[in-house]
Protein backbone atom coordinates (compact mmCIF):
# COMPACT_ATOMS: atom_id res chain seq x y z
CA UNK A 1 0.00 0.00 0.00
CA UNK A 2 1.34 3.71 -0.55
CA UNK A 3 1.34 5.50 1.92
CA UNK A 4 -0.63 8.93 1.85
CA UNK A 5 -1.85 11.43 5.22
CA UNK A 6 -5.38 10.42 3.98
CA UNK A 7 -4.87 6.31 4.86
CA UNK A 8 -2.92 7.22 8.23
CA UNK A 9 -5.45 6.05 11.05
CA UNK A 10 -5.05 8.71 12.98
CA UNK A 11 -4.94 11.30 10.50
CA UNK A 12 -6.90 14.93 10.88
CA UNK A 13 -7.45 17.78 9.19
CA UNK A 14 -5.21 19.96 9.60
CA UNK A 15 -5.15 23.57 8.88
CA UNK A 16 -3.08 26.21 8.28
CA UNK A 17 -2.26 30.23 7.07
CA UNK A 18 -0.16 30.67 3.96
CA UNK A 19 0.75 33.94 3.46
CA UNK A 20 1.89 35.13 -0.22
CA UNK A 21 2.72 38.81 0.12
CA UNK A 22 5.61 41.61 -1.80
CA UNK A 23 5.19 44.53 -4.15
CA UNK A 24 2.74 44.92 -6.86
CA UNK A 25 2.90 43.69 -9.98
CA UNK A 26 5.13 40.42 -8.13
CA UNK A 27 3.02 37.62 -9.14
CA UNK A 28 0.91 37.22 -5.72
CA UNK A 29 -2.52 36.89 -7.46
CA UNK A 30 -0.81 34.66 -9.87
CA UNK A 31 0.66 32.39 -7.13
CA UNK A 32 -3.07 32.72 -5.05
CA UNK A 33 -4.94 31.25 -8.34
CA UNK A 34 -1.98 28.62 -9.34
CA UNK A 35 -2.38 27.19 -5.82
CA UNK A 36 -6.28 27.35 -5.98
CA UNK A 37 -6.43 25.85 -9.06
CA UNK A 38 -4.21 22.43 -7.71
CA UNK A 39 -6.67 22.64 -4.96
CA UNK A 40 -9.73 22.36 -7.09
CA UNK A 41 -7.89 19.88 -9.13
CA UNK A 42 -7.87 17.69 -5.99
CA UNK A 43 -11.30 18.06 -5.81
CA UNK A 44 -11.36 20.37 -2.48
CA UNK A 45 -14.12 22.55 -1.90
CA UNK A 46 -12.39 26.20 -2.05
CA UNK A 47 -14.32 29.60 -1.22
CA UNK A 48 -11.84 32.59 -2.24
CA UNK A 49 -12.67 36.39 -0.72
CA UNK A 50 -11.39 39.86 -1.83
CA UNK A 51 -12.23 43.11 -0.41
CA UNK A 52 -15.38 44.63 -2.12
CA UNK A 53 -13.48 48.18 -2.53
CA UNK A 54 -10.91 46.32 -5.18
CA UNK A 55 -13.22 46.74 -8.67
CA UNK A 56 -9.97 47.54 -10.62
CA UNK A 57 -10.62 44.41 -12.81
CA UNK A 58 -13.94 42.92 -11.88
CA UNK A 59 -16.52 43.71 -9.08
CA UNK A 60 -16.67 40.04 -8.36
CA UNK A 61 -13.82 37.87 -9.84
CA UNK A 62 -9.95 37.98 -8.52
CA UNK A 63 -7.79 38.97 -11.22
CA UNK A 64 -4.64 39.05 -11.86
CA UNK A 65 -2.65 41.89 -13.76
CA UNK A 66 -2.59 39.04 -16.65
CA UNK A 67 -5.98 38.63 -16.73
CA UNK A 68 -5.88 35.43 -15.07
CA UNK A 69 -8.94 34.94 -13.02
CA UNK A 70 -10.81 32.78 -10.66
CA UNK A 71 -14.67 33.66 -9.18
CA UNK A 72 -14.71 34.96 -5.85
CA UNK A 73 -17.33 36.49 -3.38
CA UNK A 74 -16.14 40.17 -2.28
CA UNK A 75 -17.00 41.37 1.01
CA UNK A 76 -16.91 44.19 3.34
CA UNK A 77 -15.21 43.01 6.24
CA UNK A 78 -13.05 40.37 7.83
CA UNK A 79 -15.54 38.85 9.74
CA UNK A 80 -17.97 38.20 6.89
CA UNK A 81 -15.35 35.50 5.81
CA UNK A 82 -16.06 33.39 8.95
CA UNK A 83 -20.37 33.63 8.12
CA UNK A 84 -19.77 32.65 4.22
CA UNK A 85 -17.22 29.78 4.88
CA UNK A 86 -19.48 26.97 5.34
CA UNK A 87 -18.04 23.46 4.54
CA UNK A 88 -14.94 23.86 2.60
CA UNK A 89 -10.80 22.72 2.49
CA UNK A 90 -9.60 26.05 1.31
CA UNK A 91 -10.00 29.35 1.97
CA UNK A 92 -8.29 32.12 -0.17
CA UNK A 93 -8.26 35.68 0.88
CA UNK A 94 -7.16 38.00 -2.08
CA UNK A 95 -5.30 41.82 -1.30
CA UNK A 96 -5.73 41.12 2.48
CA UNK A 97 -3.72 44.78 3.25
CA UNK A 98 -7.09 46.58 2.31
CA UNK A 99 -9.01 44.47 5.05
CA UNK A 100 -9.58 45.40 8.82
CA UNK A 101 -7.33 43.78 11.38
CA UNK A 102 -9.31 41.51 12.76
CA UNK A 103 -8.93 39.38 9.68
CA UNK A 104 -5.60 37.83 11.78
CA UNK A 105 -8.05 36.08 14.48
CA UNK A 106 -10.32 35.30 11.47
CA UNK A 107 -7.45 33.34 9.44
CA UNK A 108 -6.79 31.71 12.79
CA UNK A 109 -9.99 30.98 13.47
CA UNK A 110 -10.63 29.32 10.34
CA UNK A 111 -6.84 27.55 10.39
CA UNK A 112 -8.03 26.30 13.99
CA UNK A 113 -10.99 24.56 12.39
CA UNK A 114 -9.05 22.88 9.62
CA UNK A 115 -9.11 24.88 6.86
CA UNK A 116 -6.22 25.61 4.84
CA UNK A 117 -6.08 29.72 5.01
CA UNK A 118 -3.99 31.20 2.00
CA UNK A 119 -4.08 34.95 1.96
CA UNK A 120 -2.28 37.16 -0.60
CA UNK A 121 -1.24 40.91 -0.56
CA UNK A 122 0.99 43.75 -0.23
CA UNK A 123 3.34 43.56 2.43
CA UNK A 124 3.79 46.92 2.37
CA UNK A 125 2.36 50.91 1.57
CA UNK A 126 3.46 53.14 -1.00
CA UNK A 127 5.65 54.55 1.58
CA UNK A 128 7.32 51.50 2.42
CA UNK A 129 5.29 51.03 5.54
CA UNK A 130 3.89 47.59 6.55
CA UNK A 131 0.39 47.42 5.50
CA UNK A 132 -2.67 46.40 7.61
CA UNK A 133 -3.13 43.10 9.02
CA UNK A 134 -0.36 41.43 6.31
CA UNK A 135 2.74 41.56 9.34
CA UNK A 136 0.72 40.06 11.69
CA UNK A 137 -0.62 37.34 9.17
CA UNK A 138 2.86 36.49 8.40
CA UNK A 139 3.68 35.97 11.83
CA UNK A 140 0.86 33.66 12.55
CA UNK A 141 1.47 32.08 9.13
CA UNK A 142 3.48 28.63 8.88
CA UNK A 143 4.14 29.62 5.60
CA UNK A 144 5.04 32.84 4.17
CA UNK A 145 6.53 33.32 0.31
CA UNK A 146 7.63 36.65 -0.93
CA UNK A 147 7.44 36.96 -4.48
CA UNK A 148 9.53 40.02 -6.01
CA UNK A 149 8.40 42.16 -8.73
CA UNK A 150 11.28 43.65 -10.83
CA UNK A 151 12.75 47.22 -10.44
CA UNK A 152 11.05 48.96 -13.55
CA UNK A 153 14.31 51.72 -13.45
CA UNK A 154 17.34 49.64 -13.03
CA UNK A 155 16.07 45.96 -13.05
CA UNK A 156 17.29 44.57 -9.20
CA UNK A 157 14.41 43.23 -7.21
CA UNK A 158 11.69 45.54 -6.63
CA UNK A 159 11.16 46.87 -2.98
CA UNK A 160 7.93 48.51 -2.89
CA UNK A 161 4.87 49.56 -5.01
CA UNK A 162 5.95 54.03 -5.56
CA UNK A 163 3.07 55.91 -6.25
CA UNK A 164 3.33 58.06 -9.61
CA UNK A 165 0.63 60.21 -9.00
CA UNK A 166 0.08 62.96 -5.90
CA UNK A 167 -1.88 61.59 -3.41
CA UNK A 168 -1.70 60.96 0.18
CA UNK A 169 -4.56 58.50 0.79
CA UNK A 170 -3.09 54.73 1.97
CA UNK A 171 -5.46 53.20 0.12
CA UNK A 172 -5.72 54.28 -3.79
CA UNK A 173 -6.58 51.56 -6.05
CA UNK A 174 -4.58 51.87 -9.03
CA UNK A 175 -2.46 50.74 -11.74
CA UNK A 176 1.25 50.87 -14.38
CA UNK A 177 -0.36 54.64 -14.52
CA UNK A 178 -0.16 55.19 -10.77
CA UNK A 179 2.44 52.34 -9.30
CA UNK A 180 5.52 51.18 -10.51
CA UNK A 181 7.79 48.71 -8.20
CA UNK A 182 11.30 49.55 -7.61
CA UNK A 183 13.97 48.40 -5.63
CA UNK A 184 14.93 49.85 -2.54
CA UNK A 185 17.68 51.97 -3.80
CA UNK A 186 15.78 53.41 -6.57
CA UNK A 187 13.20 54.38 -4.09
CA UNK A 188 15.53 56.01 -1.92
CA UNK A 189 16.81 58.10 -4.92
CA UNK A 190 12.90 59.58 -4.97
CA UNK A 191 11.12 62.33 -2.69
CA UNK A 192 9.17 59.67 -1.32
CA UNK A 193 9.49 61.25 2.38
Amino acid sequence: MIYSEKNHPNQQRRGSIEVICGSMFSGKTEELIRRLKRAKFAKQQVEIFKPKIDTRYSEEDVVSHDKTAIRSTPVESSGSILLMSGDVDVVAIDEAQFFDDGLVDVCTQLANQGIRVIVAGLDMDFRGVPFGPMPALCAVAEDVFKVHAICVRCGALAYVSHRLVDSDKRVLLGEMSEYEPICRECYNKTEHK
